[in-house]
């Protein structure tokens, strides 16, 4: 807001209580303005607010300063209002956001658990918005895990926002944090949950994207994870399922990083070139390390019927003698048999 550009947050409150020029769209809130009404609202609900030079004030999110200028969304906050006994600044140095879609599939819902369960035992903590679906999943796995959950919200910290997720909002106060930048008592709009996306991306080193339909709140988070620099990293799902174009755009379009487990994402948000994943491999199969010969003697020998170790010297091309002492030792190693007619690999299970 240019009106305000540069100003602390005292000599914003001083200008629009003298009503200054270029003030007049805000001066209409100072009626329902009541600094010390929120204060006793937060105490009640046991909670403080958090400003910059606190030694709780995550600096991270200061980051916004510079991102997303041209959105009436934008800026850092002058504070946050935080409700649970963790400290927010320590248990945000390490952080992953996990968002998705409010209308999850099981599918999305099982991921995001696992996920969030992986990073919490990790110690990682586990950033989201404390929506249905895939928010609630993540902060569900987290609080299973061994770490810390933090959920943002587009209200009050005292105010639980669905409805259906008080108990969960409860447990996450008893172990974890509840953030808001919005004073107790205040409502949910959709224009506070945008509001809210750009808290989760800014304070988290990544943002996961789990299930996302192609126009969703998930994908504006993801947008202002670009915006702030951090880590974009997305799930992939179902190629049948609506709820997984978002996440597949994100990959195909923006440059997110494809991650399928918990060490992917570790990777994602470590320091580069340290906490690397291990390439996949499949089980190492007993056949894995034999000799040249023994290979080609082993690829001759038919699956069902048995022929002598003439034709299986003839089809590996190689000499009778190299050929008999390889069987022998295929043989000793239980990968093929012999019976009255020749030789052949053992019977499938």
């Amino acid at each position: 807001m240019k009106a305000f550009e540069g100003l602390e947050a005292l000599q914003i409150w001083e200008l629009l209580q003298q009503g200054a020029p270029g003030t007049e769209r805000w001066t209409t809130r100072l009626a329902e303005a009541e600094p010390e009404r929120d204060l006793e609202r937060a105490a009640a609900a046991g909670a403080r607010f958090v400003i910059p030079g606190d030694d709780e004030w995550p600096e991270q999110v200061e980051v916004l300063a510079d991102a997303g200028q041209l959105t009436r969304r934008a800026g850092v906050p002058f504070g946050l209002w935080v409700r649970g006994p963790a400290n927010l600044r320590q248990v945000l140095t390490r952080s992953v956001a996990m968002v998705g879609a409010r209308a999850s599939s099981s599918y999305g819902e099982h991921v995001a658990a696992e996920l969030a369960s992986g990073l919490s035992d990790n110690g990682i903590t586990v950033v989201s918005g404390g929506a249905f679906g895939i928010d609630a999943a993540a902060h569900r796995g987290a609080l299973a895990g061994s770490g810390v959950t933090v959920a943002v919200l587009a209200c009050g910290v005292d105010v639980s926002y669905p409805k259906q997720n008080s108990a969960l909002f409860s447990r996450i106060v008893e172990e974890g944090l509840v953030v808001s930048e919005l004073p107790p008592g205040c409502s949910p709009t959709k224009l506070r949950f945008l509001a809210r996306n750009r808290l989760i991306a800014a304070g988290t080193l990544g943002t996961v994207v789990i299930e996302a339909a192609v126009r969703s709140g998930a994908l504006n988070s993801a947008g202002w994870a670009e915006q702030c620099g951090r880590a974009v990293l997305a799930v992939p799902g179902p190629i049948t399922s609506r709820m997984s174009e978002g996440s597949h755009l994100l990959v195909r379009e923006r440059d997110a990083v494809l991650v399928t487990n918990v060490a992917d994402i570790v990777e994602a948000i470590s320091p580069l070139g340290t906490r690397l994943t291990p390439y996949p491999q499949a089980p190492k199969s007993p056949t894995d390390d034999l000799h040249h010969d023994l290979r080609r003697t082993l690829d001759a020998v038919p699956v069902l019927n048995p022929v002598p170790a003439t034709r299986i010297a003839g089809t590996a091309g190689l000499d009778l003698e190299t050929t008999q002492q390889c069987l022998e030792t295929l043989a000793d190693l239980t990968l093929i048999q012999h019976e009255d007619t020749g030789w052949r690999l053992p019977p499938t299970p």
